[in-house]
């Protein structure tokens, strides 16, 4: 049913429409016959609940689809998948989110796993779509140094990657900062002199990166949080806030005793 109304709304661009919606960006999009109201695909798209898949097919299509899709259809997907967290990250006036809310998105339903000679040296892991993930304002807490914990940071639970032969069990976690532009995270950065990495870049926005560990901005409270060795977890920070990092999983029973030690 639901894909049925997906199709049925792209079909209506084969009836006269008005011109007013003809792609602004490009002369030679396909799209010149005019466009559905944005009301219109607005409403398609939250009969299928705000499909990401097919959010993602709909930006491809044109340049006008595209930007149509990042001001209004990711924003709605964010609200959607994580209510709660969307409205905290709102909470300070802004109507947008650091990055645009198709890299938030992203990030919500996406592990950027890694490329051997990438961010994380040898690991190659490649990056996926996860069904579902739980992002926790407290867990955040426990990223942050003394200092820095009025600030807030939403992080997910470790995406595991078990039996990668000498690398062990490895965990992707993924996050984002509140109003990172003001975070005392940031200010500390810039502070302590910390350098951008020359060439990578974030997966879900294409910002420069900071390493927290060059930073000695890793607290030990990370580790237990993850359940990972304390002396092989990593994490960057992007200049718009989101966070990408992994460790190194100890084995369960190992886990729940630093668990207990947190």
């Amino acid at each position: 049913m639901m894909m049925a109304l997906f199709f049925m709304g792209l079909a209506f661009e084969d009836m006269p429409l008005s011109k007013q919606y003809r792609c602004i960006h490009s002369g030679t999009c396909a799209c010149t016959k005019g466009h559905l109201t944005e009301d219109i695909i607005f409403l398609v798209f939250q009969q299928l609940n705000w499909n990401p898949k097919l959010i993602a097919a709909f930006s491809c299509s044109c340049k006008w689809f595209d930007d149509f899709a990042k001001r209004v259809l990711w924003k709605e997907f964010c609200k959607t998948r994580a209510p709660k967290m969307m409205i905290d990250l709102q909470s300070s006036g802004s109507h947008s989110v650091d990055g645009s809310w198709r890299a938030l998105g992203k990030l919500l339903i996406y592990c950027s796993g890694c490329t051997r000679g990438g961010l994380f040296d040898n690991i190659h892991i490649p990056g996926h779509f996860v069904y579902r993930t739980r992002f926790s304002r407290t867990s955040g807490k426990s990223f942050l140094l003394p200092q820095c914990r009025s600030d807030v940071l939403y992080v997910s639970d470790p995406c595991e990657h078990l039996d990668q032969g000498e690398d062990g069990d490895i965990g992707f976690f993924r996050g984002i900062f509140k109003s990172f532009s003001v975070s005392k995270v940031r200010k500390l950065l810039i502070k302590r002199g910390a350098q951008l990495h020359p060439t990578e870049a974030c997966p879900y926005c294409k910002a420069k990166l900071w390493s927290m560990q060059e930073a000695k901005m890793i607290p030990q409270s990370a580790s237990c949080r993850l359940g990972a060795y304390e002396d092989c977890i990593e994490y960057y920070v992007c200049l718009n806030g989101h966070v990408l990092g992994v460790c190194t999983l100890l084995p369960l029973s190992e886990s729940e005793e630093a668990s207990e030690l947190e």
